[in-house]
């Protein structure tokens, strides 16, 4: 394994142990991972799938193949990772099949050797964007079968690049790639890997599945009296400073979902709308309030089923949420405009049914062509959710042959 690689993983690792100290994810990322080795189970005689999340988005992309692997076959051991603790925090909120969830510990040769000797996984499933190397060789070296799921490249990705050979060797140790759209099997086809197909992402049929098992949420309803709401979904700052003005004018109610549910960022809200918003944890019927602010996690879902248009957040920091959830029920989407390494988002846009706004008059204008055109725009928001499932069952007909 590449020297510069393996200092390179060392340094991340020390400057996650320093940044601790001010930064609470960087705490949790390290408490999480403390006396990690005496945590593991005992496994024995079990055939174990490995799913590797970067964090709860990715999770959500492996769930439907983890739950339709674990429903056609119930003794097939689910083995969840994760690096970040957005996702190690918030994964036992989605409804899954895992048997096992972890921290990933840090990509050096002596954790990956010890992890693939404890769980010596049959399968292995790397899921849209990481791709550590030293857990990778070691995976391949076990003789397990290595795949990545809803993948996606991009031009300016390393392994594309003239420095990328080391990053390239990486990928070849992959045994087949299922990626999300025709440019990344391309590049990867420009580097001389072949072994991958266009299945699509799975996100699709997890929110397809989502909209089925979606339940009446008794606050919702008392809060929206019958009236469809603009729905505010994993709002950051930005996002709020831009929607504020449009907020205190729009006549229907509006729900707001931040990505960062902590106390001083709720407060920060609340600033923002003076009185005019209560907290879903303290709802009252007959409030009186216009604004219903969601304080947990898990309710967004449930949330966009009442709505009539979406605002998803992230778009003004590059890291845009999942406008999948929204779309399934039926709503136009609008977002900031840093989407580049969301493809989804430039496919909503050419088919009408998302737009990408950067100040106050675009959101108005976008806002007023919906609501214009709100019934067929509906219907060709649901039709395209519709026509893009089918990336799980592509996956499991590939293993059951393979």
């Amino acid at each position: 394994m590449n020297l510069i690689y393996s200092l390179g993983i060392r340094i991340y690792g020390g400057i996650l142990w320093v940044a601790q100290f001010f930064n609470p994810k960087a705490k949790s990322w390290i408490l999480g991972r403390k006396d990690f080795w005496n945590q593991l189970p005992q496994i024995d005689n079990q055939t174990i799938y490995w799913f590797h999340c970067a964090s709860l988005g990715e999770f959500d992309q492996g769930l439907p193949l983890m739950n339709q692997i674990k429903e056609e076959n119930s003794n097939i051991y689910i083995l969840v990772t994760f690096f970040s603790p957005s996702g190690f925090e918030n994964y036992h909120k989605r409804k899954n099949t895992a048997d096992f969830v972890c921290y990933l510990p840090l990509d050096t040769k002596s954790n990956a050797r010890r992890f693939i000797q404890h769980f010596k996984p049959k399968k292995v499933f790397f899921i849209k964007y990481e791709f550590w190397s030293n857990y990778i060789f070691e995976a391949k070296q076990s003789n397990a079968k290595i795949y990545s799921i809803s993948a996606l490249f991009r031009s300016d990705h390393r392994f594309f690049k003239w420095y990328g050979n080391q990053f390239r060797e990486t990928l070849r140790k992959i045994d087949y790639f299922f990626v999300q759209n025709q440019s990344s099997l391309d590049l990867l086809k420009s580097i001389g890997i072949n072994q991958a197909i266009l299945s699509g992402d799975t996100r699709f049929d997890r929110v397809i599945e989502n909209k089925k098992n979606v339940q009446k949420d008794a606050i919702l309803e008392d809060f929206v009296k019958g009236n469809k709401a603009f729905v505010i979904g994993s709002s950051w700052p930005e996002d709020e400073e831009l929607l504020k003005s449009f907020i205190r004018d729009y006549s229907n109610p509006v729900i707001i979902a931040p990505h960062d549910i902590s106390e001083n960022h709720l407060i920060q809200i609340e600033k923002k709308f003076e009185n005019e918003s209560i907290r879903y944890s303290n709802w009252k019927t007959n409030s009186g309030k216009k604004i219903l602010l969601i304080d947990s996690i898990g309710k967004l879902a449930n949330a966009y089923s009442y709505g009539e248009i979406a605002y998803v957040g992230g778009g003004f920091s590059g890291s845009l949420h999942n406008i999948l959830e929204p779309a399934v029920f039926g709503l136009p989407v609008i977002f900031g405009p840093k989407h580049k390494r969301f493809p989804e988002a430039q496919t909503f846009i050419d088919a009408g049914i998302g737009f990408s706004v950067a100040n106050e008059e675009a959101l108005k204008t976008a806002f007023n062509y919906i609501k214009q055109n709100q019934e067929s725009l509906k219907i060709k928001t649901t039709e395209l959710v519709l026509s893009s499932k089918g990336a799980t069952q592509k996956i499991i007909d590939f293993l059951q042959e393979n």
